[in-house]
């Protein structure tokens, strides 16, 4: 923006894509372990950050002049659900007895997931324009270089930075227990600043078409496209050193949704690069490409693999007991009680069906949403990036199959992130096709030129008439 008569390039005011670039850059940067010291809870920064946006966004939809987006939207619809759901199962399972230090957690899971409604609902309804939009999903590939950066350093120097990553008023919270490196077939198994392997392996398959999208669109456009590809080498690289069957699958998942949607040329140039990239690895980490062919290739007598479907039989005599409601949110723990690497098995237990369809509900309204703005949309970006969420979300609905996802609040934020992405998608293209529709009910480009004037004054357009 530029003064009226000087010329002079003013600064761009915060607006809600500022606030969740902050939360972005708080959650990927900052070492997962690190929790606000003097807290009866133990909260992260970033989930401190979370509760926050939710008060903004409340104030936000009590006035009129934020270009906060109001009206229905499925994914609002969904989020509220889930919460209402949530909070039922809270309510219920509340009421009863619960000992003490179960009861504690129930109360912590409960303020967590206010933090990612909150998220989501900023996400969807006050990021004003896609530009904004796009700058928010930067901000997250960003984070998740600097996060594969940082497993780069643990995998080939076993050098962990995190270490050295403390901030005043900040302590270690509980998950300090985890270490950040684990030993897999002679290999190290790194998580970068996030709190485990698998976490930051899924992470990273969740980016990576992110980063990969930003490259096509930068090039589409015109713009530098290579620093964003060097970010989708670094977020691969990082998948890899994860050493993680739940990385590959998420990533097998996504990328057969992007081949399905990518045209011909674009599918070559993706298995060209694959194919260059297994080389690449091939030659930095001798011995890697064979840990995961093992794997795979002998995973029916994989210990880990056992332990996971052992457990299947108890936690289905735990779920019977109550199936409706579960036995709270968190309740289940380890060191007390026995540890279930399925979240879907977990939430059975904890929250009952309710709380597994309410889950499994808002992803799969992400998915939806964002299928259906790429069919909607004539701009092949903005069809991109709708199948990019959408590749994107897939990832924790085959993940959540193989680790306890929400108990990781890294990978769980992102995930709610991608979904409130969704529903800002979905209000940006129904403000278009709705201005596209007014524009031709004018029939004096005079008239025309004035109604464009009034949908996209000050920038603000498409967040008030999303609203309609």
């Amino acid at each position: 923006m530029t003064g009226p008569s000087l010329g002079i390039a003013r600064p761009r005011r915060a607006d809600g894509a500022t606030l969740v670039c902050l939360f972005v850059v708080v959650l990927l940067f900052l070492p997962a372990r690190l929790a606000v010291a003097g807290l009866p809870l133990s909260l992260t920064p970033a989930e401190i950050l979370a509760l926050s946006l939710g008060v903004v966004w409340i104030c936000a939809q009590m006035i009129s002049t934020t270009g906060a987006a109001k009206g229905t939207n499925p994914v609002r619809t969904s989020i509220f659900v889930y919460g209402l759901l949530l909070l039922a199962v809270y309510g219920y399972t509340t009421s009863l007895y619960l000992p003490s230090d179960e009861l504690n957690l129930a109360d912590h899971t409960l303020v967590l997931y206010v933090g990612y409604v909150s998220l989501v609902l900023m996400v969807c309804d006050g990021i004003g324009t896609r530009e904004r939009l796009d700058f928010v999903l930067k901000a997250a590939v960003i984070g998740g270089t600097f996060a594969a950066a940082v497993a780069l350093m643990q995998f080939r120097l076993d050098f962990d930075l995190t270490q050295y990553m403390q901030l005043p008023g900040l302590r270690h919270s509980s998950a300090e227990e985890v270490p950040t490196v684990i030993s897999r077939s002679d290999l190290r198994r790194v998580s970068g600043t996030l709190g485990h392997p698998i976490e930051f392996g899924a992470l990273s398959a969740m980016l990576l078409p992110l980063a990969a999208h930003l490259g096509f669109q930068a090039r589409s456009r015109g713009e530098g496209a290579v620093r964003w590809w060097i970010c989708a080498a670094v977020i691969a690289a990082g998948l890899m050193f994860s050493v993680s069957r739940t990385a590959v699958l998420g990533m097998a998942g996504s990328g057969l949704i992007l081949l399905f949607g990518w045209s011909n040329r674009r599918r070559i140039a993706a298995l060209g690069a694959f194919v260059v990239f297994l080389g690449f690895m091939k030659v930095l980490a001798p011995g890697l490409l064979g840990t995961f062919y093992n794997l795979f290739a002998g995973a029916g007598d994989d210990s880990s693999i056992i332990y996971r479907t052992h457990d299947y039989p108890f936690a289905m005599r735990e779920f019977a007991r109550s199936p409706i409601f579960g036995r709270g949110p968190g309740t289940w723990y380890p060191f007390k009680h026995q540890v279930f690497d399925n979240q879907y098995l977990l939430s059975l237990v904890e929250t009952g069906l309710i709380g597994v369809i309410g889950f499994v509900g808002v992803i799969g309204c992400g998915i939806v949403v964002a299928l259906r703005v790429r069919r909607m949309s004539t701009d092949p970006n903005v069809r991109n990036l709708a199948l990019t969420i959408a590749a994107g979300l897939v990832v924790p609905l085959l993940g959540a199959a193989t680790f306890d996802l929400l108990s990781f609040p890294g990978i769980t934020s992102v995930l709610f992130l991608l979904v409130g992405a969704a529903g800002a998608l979905m209000r940006f293209e129904r403000a278009d096709q709705a201005g596209r529709l007014l524009l031709s009910s004018f029939h004096d480009p005079a008239d025309r030129s004035r109604s464009l004037i009034v949908l996209t004054g000050n920038g603000q357009g498409s967040a008030r008439s999303g609203s309609s």
